[in-house]
């Protein structure tokens, strides 16, 4: 069961759950519910809100949904589910029904954002957001030059801001 807390209760290492164990940014459309395995990404505060950045190459299917969609999450999952959230990321939604696929269950929650979202049962901490601004990143705007190491196929990302509207924790799963 999913409880709300406060952004200031939150305790998690976010450097540690991002980069090492992953999350799930999910977004949905009218007929589905998609996710994508993500590792890149920011907390903070922005427009005196506290927000969520996420970065997602136009590349990717999550994208041109993402680009029609007024929320999303982001869900965090222990370790135990990094075969789960590896497959999320190798495969598309385009392609496949990935929650099937892995066996994680959708679970539609109250976001408290303009439309419907999603978490996964499995799921030990969900953010969910209302998209308040879109931005490509341009190489054009890299000071450091290294950065372009990242973008071999010049597929860059575009940042999705979103406003945090709720924390939820998951009672039955541990941190």
């Amino acid at each position: 069961m999913f409880i709300e807390k406060s952004l200031s209760s939150y305790k998690e290492n976010i450097f540690h759950a991002m980069k090492d164990d992953w999350f799930l940014i999910t977004v949905t459309s009218p007929s589905e519910v998609n996710m994508m395995t993500a590792a890149w990404g920011s907390i903070g505060v922005m427009w005196n809100k506290p927000i969520f950045n996420i970065v997602v190459r136009n590349t990717r299917y999550t994208y041109q949904l993402l680009e029609k969609a007024d929320s999303f999450t982001c869900s965090f999952f222990s370790s135990d589910y990094s075969e789960q959230l590896t497959y999320c990321g190798r495969h598309s939604g385009r392609d496949v029904n990935k929650a099937k696929e892995t066996g994680l269950t959708p679970i539609e929650i109250d976001g408290n954002t303009s439309s419907k979202v999603f978490t996964f049962e499995q799921a030990h901490t969900a953010f969910c957001c209302n998209i308040a601004s879109i931005t490509p990143i341009q190489p054009e705007h890299f000071v450091d030059s290294s950065i372009e190491k990242h973008y071999l196929s010049k597929d860059y990302h575009t940042m999705f801001t979103g406003y945090i509207t709720r924390l939820l924790i998951n009672e039955e799963k541990e941190v």
